[in-house]
């Protein structure tokens, strides 16, 4: 829900872990794709909390939205290069 960035079904901070388990299957196999998706859903977040005056916590934001992503999904270097 906008502007506030709730979820819908269970009015916890958009994206819940039930969002983000409904975005990983939606883009399995294509995290980029999924980061791309969150990083552009978390700016519009940013400015749409600007637009009702408050002061976001930026640090609090990038967690929210990007800090769940798996880090050991990536590939290693060696795994790309051999």
């Amino acid at each position: 829900m906008r502007p506030a960035w709730l979820c819908r079904n269970c009015a916890a901070a958009w994206p819940c872990p039930p969002a983000q388990l409904h975005l990983a299957t939606e883009f399995y196999g294509h995290s980029i794709a999924l980061a791309f998706y969150l990083a552009a859903n978390m700016q519009d977040a940013v400015d749409d909390l600007y637009a009702l005056g408050l002061d976001p916590d930026l640090r609090a934001l990038h967690a929210r939205f990007l800090g769940w992503l798996s880090l050991s999904r990536r590939p290693n270097r060696a795994d790309l290069e051999g």
